[in-house]
């Protein structure tokens, strides 16, 4: 059924699909700060209501809207969508995990605490098991279809608010600036100052740095 979709078909392709064939509602999930050294990774789930007149304006992958786009859809998705729900993996327990096993963990959490039950999942790039219902992971999920889009829009609006708040908790690191990710800045904040306790220590860089703090 998802081999009839086409190009062309528009970024709700997926969900017209799926609902034809009975697998209505429809869940998304993405997440934000898979590749960051410091702060938590944030995952996202995203119902969108199956109307034309909640659809959402403009709505693409989070990495192509500029940060005012951004906020705009975040908010349209908060008013139109059926449900969101959004989880925080924090540092440590990155540092615990994995990266590969704090996304998978960070997805399936986000899309349990969905107040509706999905009928199927789409997510960005990983499969996901253990929901108890049928899903697909789509190669740039977040670019093709609705429900990962809204949720890539998400997961990278809440992080990045997260981010600006640490910025003022941890003023040396300039986290208003990258939010976390590697960065020449960052670089050189985290060698002047060394890790603090929102950094990933099993990133080498960071570790490089917590070895050579005085």
């Amino acid at each position: 059924m998802l081999s009839q979709i086409r190009p062309g078909r528009g970024i709700y392709g997926y969900e017209r699909a799926l609902a034809r064939a009975g697998l209505a509602p429809v869940a998304g999930a993405d997440e934000a700060g898979r590749g960051a050294c410091a702060g938590p990774l944030v995952a996202a789930a995203v119902v969108l209501a199956d109307s034309p007149l909640r659809r959402i304006t403009g709505l693409a992958d989070s990495k192509l809207l500029t940060a005012k786009a951004r906020e705009r859809v975040y908010q349209e998705v908060m008013d139109k969508a059926v449900c969101v729900a959004c989880v925080r993996v924090e540092a440590p327990e990155c540092d615990q995990l994995g990266m590969h096993e704090a996304d998978i963990q960070g997805l399936r959490r986000a899309l349990l605490r969905l107040d509706v039950q999905p009928a199927y999942v789409l997510t960005d790039g990983f499969p996901v098991d253990g929901l108890g219902v049928p899903g697909l992971a789509v190669w740039k999920g977040d670019r093709v279809a609705a429900c990962v889009a809204a949720a890539s829009v998400v997961a990278k609006v809440t992080r990045d608010r997260i981010m600006t708040g640490y910025a003022e908790q941890y003023p040396d690191y300039g986290f208003e600036v990258h939010k976390g990710y590697v960065t020449r800045l960052h670089q050189q904040r985290l060698q002047e100052h060394g890790p603090c306790p929102i950094h990933r220590f099993r990133y080498e860089n960071v570790a490089r740095a917590r070895v050579g703090t005085p």
